[in-house]
């Protein structure tokens, strides 16, 4: 008998459409064959029905400087915003939302979020908000940054809105290889920049989580522009083949090695440094091939500087390298960098120096933020202080492990 009740209970359980259920419903029955430039015109309608008004979908720029507007039918359009002078920007950088009173109801800044690497901002105007409301809209927002996402390849709708300047073919070629710029999950989170964003050349880095070890490298190809490009895709490509494979680091070391040997000669080369984590354990493994080591952030300042053995460049076929290793605690980061971000000087001037970049990263830790927001200002600080252009490519990547 009481299974009986049980399940006449179920049969009586309300399936019908409720309000909020309804609007996502709308993003979700019309997703899978919406053409990219409808994306707008689809927010701009269901926010409608929310009772919004001046709907916008803002994207990063390449230079992770400004929040452009996504046009669109019914989307709000305008100046793109300064991220460090705007509540659209506050949104940006803290994955928060934001809400701001003003003359015809409180607008609603709302990141848009995927696997923790922020897409933009979505900004909608409403009389009053409560809590109903702001779940809906966050459910919105995560819709449309998944939307965003997965038309992105179909058209260069996005792009032409990222791109605040000319991109060179060099930098078309290093954007297209990049994984995500930041990966937000609960053990480890990961954030790097590229500069100058819209020229660089043979700087790259990749990663993925693969179970419970998160794999990360970091390159700098030889040369400047189309060259370095080309054979930065061979190297961060063999890195992905060998890494795949399920391959140890000496390995991939090797096959990379051997990659750029084959096709470029013995007169080009990629540094290289290339780690392994234990999400669950925190212990670090990695392998530097004639890179720039990594620096080591531990209660908010660097603490040391990941030495150890080092190998010949990728290309010059040096010997097996040596596996170094250490233990993390959590809340630990390391930061791994190209050494444009350490050479950069005027004109008879002395570099930049590695005693000026610990400074700075001592300084920005204070801040508290994620590593996402950190390792933005520390590229634009340091881009800042080297009179705001650079001669060379100057990469960073920050790792956090969470414990």
């Amino acid at each position: 008998m009481a299974g009986e009740a049980t399940t006449a209970g179920r049969h009586r359980a309300d399936r019908s459409e409720s309000f909020g259920e309804a609007l996502l419903g709308e993003i979700l029955d019309r997703a899978h064959d919406l053409p990219p430039h409808l994306i707008g015109p689809l927010v701009a309608d269901v926010v409608e029905r929310l009772g919004g008004r001046r709907p916008q979908v803002l994207l990063q720029d390449y230079g992770q400087l400004l929040l452009a507007p996504l046009p669109g039918d019914g989307l709000t359009g305008g100046e793109p915003h300064v991220i460090d002078d705007s509540p659209a920007g506050r949104c940006f950088l803290d994955a928060r939302p934001v809400e701001l009173a003003e003359a015809d109801g409180l607008r609603i800044h709302l990141p848009l979020l995927d696997g923790g690497d922020q897409v933009g901002v979505m900004a909608v105007t409403l009389d009053s908000v409560d809590d109903h409301d702001r779940r809906i809209l966050n459910r919105i927002a995560g819709l449309v940054a998944d939307l965003l996402v997965t038309k992105h390849g179909y058209s260069d709708l996005f792009f032409g809105v990222r791109r605040g300047e000319p991109m060179s073919v060099a930098a078309e070629i290093q954007w297209s290889l990049l994984p995500p710029l930041a990966m937000i999950m609960p053990r480890v989170a990961v954030a790097g920049i590229l500069e100058p964003a819209y020229d660089v050349g043979g700087d790259s880095f990749d990663y993925a989580l693969n179970g419970d070890v998160l794999h990360v490298v970091m390159i700098d190809a030889m040369g400047h522009g189309l060259g370095a490009a080309t054979m930065a895709t061979v190297a961060i490509g063999a890195y992905r083949h060998a890494r795949r494979a399920g391959t140890g680091l000496p390995e991939i070391y090797a096959f990379m090695d051997r990659a750029v040997a084959e096709q470029f000669g013995p007169e080009h080369f990629v540094t290289a440094q290339m780690l392994q984590l234990d999400t669950t354990t925190g212990r670090l493994q990695w392998v530097n091939a004639g890179h720039p080591s990594p620096m080591l952030i531990r209660d908010h300042r660097v603490a040391r500087q990941l030495t150890g053995p080092t190998t010949l460049p990728v290309g010059f076929g040096g010997p097996e390298p040596q596996l170094c290793e250490t233990g993390l605690e959590p809340g630990d980061r390391l930061l791994c960098f190209t050494d444009g971000l350490i050479e950069e000087h005027a004109t008879g001037e002395e570099q930049f120096g590695e005693d000026r970049l610990i400074d700075w990263v001592n300084h920005l830790e204070t801040s508290g933020r994620g590593v996402r927001a950190v390792a933005r200002a520390l590229s634009h600080t340091l881009k800042r202080a080297r009179g705001g252009h650079t001669t060379d490519d100057a990469t960073l990547l920050l790792v956090e492990w969470r414990g």
